[in-house]
């Protein structure tokens, strides 16, 4: 599987609204339309929009032009991202010159960056919201209907939505999504994210089971933990976040990180699947990895990111870790699981990279042979550390080629790794049918691959075998069996 832009759900969800499948008590009759863009946690953050909003009597729609509200859940990560959702705003402005009643409505990562120019300068949004400030959204609306521009950006150092039940929304019925964390402290050079959702905490590990235990109630069958680092999961009873040799001898007897979590997790419902996204390779134990490989319904997958191959440019992503650390936690999850499958995020052309340092990043993805990766040329972010003190001074050109020669060996991996596959059996998780035949369905396997196999009897939500006998770069194909 080969990505080259935001790390999106699946292709066709992007700009997907959430439709409600039922209708809560007390409606008051207005309907609101949500498009989601960018990773997972916009998506994850949605649901939670409308659980807030079902509350106060909102019902949510699949159509635009019905509805009284509009919300673009937004990205900010790349500046193709964030063009996408303003040529999204002006579409929808146009509407609303013909319907002047209609609110729209930006949340998320583009929230406290944009609030001028979107609210004052272009006058294309009546409301802008950021991602801590959710649980205010029916008062903004209520300033709205008063005429007021409303706007409520404050980051928050609490805020994890953990006693909110999300509305599964938009979704197949199959796989869900509960965030574990929110913000990240982080602080990687390239990357706006501590600043457009603050700092990190970590939610209660009671509201996170509680959660699975209700999805494994109503039928998922595959649940996602989510954060922008999942790894340095850690709670001890709420606070500020601190390291663990910080906790007082009470906080760590208490304290619940990110190996116990999965522990936890995985044993709510042994026919849940459990996956996570995404891991920092500084803060990744081996712990982790060993409960990997002791519960069988943990898929044995890891996006881990390496961004460079090259360690004086991790110094200068501020990525708190060498091409030695990498390649050793490398080395751990293929001794720990030796069927792991393992995928990266890699940046082409970063400030100041030599030719030499990106053949570096060529050799380590030689080394490890990724399964898929999410390739970018470097985008500069206004107001992160290396924007404000990096010049972006390798040529559109040569970060392009770089880029493309990225794509080209990653595209040969991916290759390599499914053919390995060709013969294998696999159990398989049904998410739905095929784009190119309805006489075909698709699920993943442990290894996060996309398999196609026929129809017959089966259907979404059903764990299938299936023996592989040929594949793509980036599917696998196969019969299933008895």
């Amino acid at each position: 599987m080969i990505e080259t832009e935001e790390k999106l759900l699946d292709e066709s969800r992007q700009g997907e609204a959430i439709e409600r499948y039922s209708q809560g008590p007390g409606s008051n009759g207005r309907k609101v339309y949500i498009e989601s863009y960018g990773c997972q946690m916009n998506f994850s953050d949605s649901e939670i929009v409308a659980s807030i909003l079902e509350k106060e009597g909102y019902e949510t729609t699949k159509l635009m032009q019905e509805a009284d509200i509009v919300f673009v859940n937004t990205c900010s990560i790349r500046e193709k991202a964030e063009q996408t959702v303003r040529k999204r705003l002006q579409s929808f402005h146009q509407v609303k010159k013909k319907k002047p009643e209609m609110i729209i409505g930006v949340l998320g990562c583009m929230a406290e960056r944009m609030k001028a120019k979107l609210l004052d300068e272009e006058k294309l949004v009546d409301l802008v919201v950021g991602p801590d400030a959710y649980r205010n959204l029916p008062d903004l609306v209520n300033e709205v209907d008063g005429g007021r521009k409303a706007v409520n950006v404050i980051l928050s150092k609490e805020e994890t939505y953990g006693d909110i039940s999300p509305v599964r929304l938009g979704g197949n019925g199959v796989t869900a999504f509960v965030s574990i964390t929110r913000g990240c402290d982080n602080m990687c050079t390239f990357c706006v994210v501590p600043f457009t959702r603050g700092r990190e905490r970590s939610r209660d590990p009671e509201t996170i089971v509680e959660e699975v235990k209700q999805l494994a109630e109503n039928g998922y069958k595959e649940v996602t933990l989510l954060g922008q680092n999942v790894d340095s999961y850690l709670w001890y009873g709420g606070g500020p976040k601190k390291e663990f040799d910080k906790l007082s001898e009470e906080e760590q007897k208490r304290s619940v990180n990110f190996a116990q979590l999965m522990e936890l997790v995985a044993q709510v419902d042994r026919k849940v699947r459990i996956r996570f996204s995404t891991s920092h390779p500084k803060d990744m134990t081996d712990d982790v990895l060993h409960v990997m490989a002791k519960h069988d319904n943990i898929c044995k997958y890891i996006h881990l990111p390496f961004q460079s191959g090259n360690s004086r440019v991790l110094e200068l992503m501020n990525r708190g870790y060498t091409r030695e650390w990498y390649l050793n936690r490398v080395e751990a999850i293929k001794r720990i699981i030796p069927d792991c499958a393992i995928s990266a995020d890699i940046i082409a052309g970063f400030c100041s990279e030599t030719e030499e340092e990106h053949q570096d990043t060529l050799s380590l993805m030689e080394e490890v042979k990724y399964h898929f990766s999410y390739m970018f040329k470097y985008s500069e972010r206004p107001n992160t550390l290396a924007q404000r003190k990096f010049e972006d001074d390798v040529p559109e050109a040569d970060k392009q080629r770089r880029l493309s020669e990225i794509i080209a060996l990653q595209q040969k991996h991916s290759h390599e790794q499914l053919k390995k596959d060709i013969g294998k059996t696999y159990e398989v998780l049904v998410e739905g049918v095929s784009k190119k035949s309805d006489q075909e369905l698709y699920g993943r396997n442990t290894h996060n691959s996309v398999v196609v196999f026929p129809r017959k009897n089966y259907k979404a939500g059903d764990y299938v075998m299936v023996k592989v006998h040929d594949c793509t770069s980036a599917t696998l194909m196969g019969e299933a069996i008895a």
